[in-house]
């Protein structure tokens, strides 16, 4: 199918990713959007009064968070524009531009943004009373790093569920480790020519402002924190779990940054469009849940889902990104749709350039249009699991707009 919505070329924008504690760590992830949605809607001249809808995803609560997207749009100057906050682990990014477009499919908005920004860096540290308690005493939580380590549904840490995929589809330390280098080779090729790729929809370099907003504190050349791997290195690597397979090396970093994507009608979306000769439009959203502990599958039954929607099948897919917070992730899928496993992220993954969970998905996407852009159009794949043994992903399309 085709969805009415459409993504305006050009109209979204991610920050650069900083690994965790490093130089967005104390910037309310929030607040932080804000500031960076009004300096990229000014650049691309698009009013925030535009907007009659918005809808904004994280992961990792912040101060005042309760009052949501209505917060975030009132900082950019979107005053009329309301909506939902959603969480929906690393799955939020897809979640969020589905729900924009069910919007402007409804005929309920005609101008929507969705926008996603998460810190895992310096996570809130809770405390829920419980006045049964002993003494009435009541229970803590580290949200971050208790969530990591434990799915309350089987007990087992996220780690557990990449070890159970690799030992049911008999995937290796040494193809894991050399899925790494075949990995950061391709994010290399976004840093060519003074960052081209990445100034297609980055600013860079990029001012990392204080935490009160009012003047730079530092300047990043780029993503902060990625590896940079070599065979040697990976292999005196030992995996994390006692008889396991996944070592530190082959899988993610967890990082803070956010990333926004303009959603809108056809017609609309050749007014905000930074080229009117390309069109982005949605053809296809799948999701999927898994057996318990096995959460990189999911991105499977998703993918297909999103691909029968959209009448298309992998072989049709010009490009293919993936969310892989293990090597594990593309490995299976690349083994079970026949998928080009060297092809597959070019300039870049989660991977590589790290884990911010909700805004991870967004940046995936506009680096799948821009792939798109690149090579003259065609259909795209997003895949990607989330915490519950869940995944969501998303077909499009980079074409002529008629």
């Amino acid at each position: 199918m085709t969805y009415k919505a459409e993504i305006p070329y050009g109209a979204y924008w991610s920050t650069p990713f900083a690994r965790w504690q490093g130089s967005f760590a104390n910037l309310h992830s929030i607040e932080f959007a804000a500031h960076v949605a009004k300096l990229e809607l000014g650049k691309r001249k698009i009013d925030p009064a535009s907007f009659d809808y918005g809808v904004l995803g994280f992961s990792v609560p912040q101060n005042h968070s309760f009052y949501g997207l209505p917060w975030l749009t009132g900082m950019i100057g979107a005053t009329q524009a309301g909506g939902p906050t959603i969480m929906q682990a690393c799955a939020t990014g897809v979640r969020t531009l589905l729900a924009a477009a069910q919007e402007i499919e409804t005929g309920m908005a005609t101008t929507a943004l969705a926008i996603n920004c998460d810190r895992t860096s310096n996570g809130p540290h809770l405390y829920y009373p419980n006045p049964r308690g002993p003494g009435g005493t009541g229970a803590a939580e580290d949200w971050v790093m208790d969530n990591f380590g434990c799915d309350p549904l089987g007990g087992h840490a996220m780690l557990q569920t990449a070890e159970n995929v690799a030992k049911k589809h008999g995937i290796g330390t040494a193809e894991q480790h050399e899925l790494v280098l075949r990995r950061e080779e391709q994010y290399r090729q976004s840093l060519e020519n003074d960052s081209a790729f990445l100034r297609r929809f980055m600013t860079l370099p990029f001012d990392v402002p204080a935490p009160n907003f009012k003047k730079t504190a530092s300047t990043m050349a780029g993503d902060e924190g990625v590896s940079q791997s070599t065979a040697d290195g990976l292999g005196k690597l030992k995996p994390v779990m006692p008889g396991g397979s996944v070592t530190f090396g082959g899988q993610t970093h967890p990082a803070d940054g956010n990333a926004a994507i303009v959603v809108t009608t056809r017609d609309k979306a050749r007014e905000l469009s930074t080229d009117k000769k390309i069109a982005v439009r949605l053809h296809g959203f799948g999701l999927a849940r898994v057996p318990l502990a096995y959460m990189p599958e999911a991105m499977l039954p998703a993918a297909q889902r999103a691909l029968d929607q959209a009448g298309r099948s992998v072989a049709q897919m010009t490009a293919i990104k993936t969310h892989n917070p293990f090597a594990v992730n593309d490995l299976f899928f690349a083994k079970q749709t026949g998928a080009d496993l060297k092809s597959m992220n070019n300039y870049g993954c989660s991977l590589v350039w790290g884990h911010p969970q909700a805004p991870m998905g967004t940046r995936a996407v506009i680096e799948l249009i821009e792939e798109l852009a690149l090579r003259g159009g065609g259909f795209g794949l997003f895949t990607g699991c989330a915490a519950g043994d869940t995944a969501m992903s998303v077909v499009l399309e980079v074409c002529d707009a008629k």
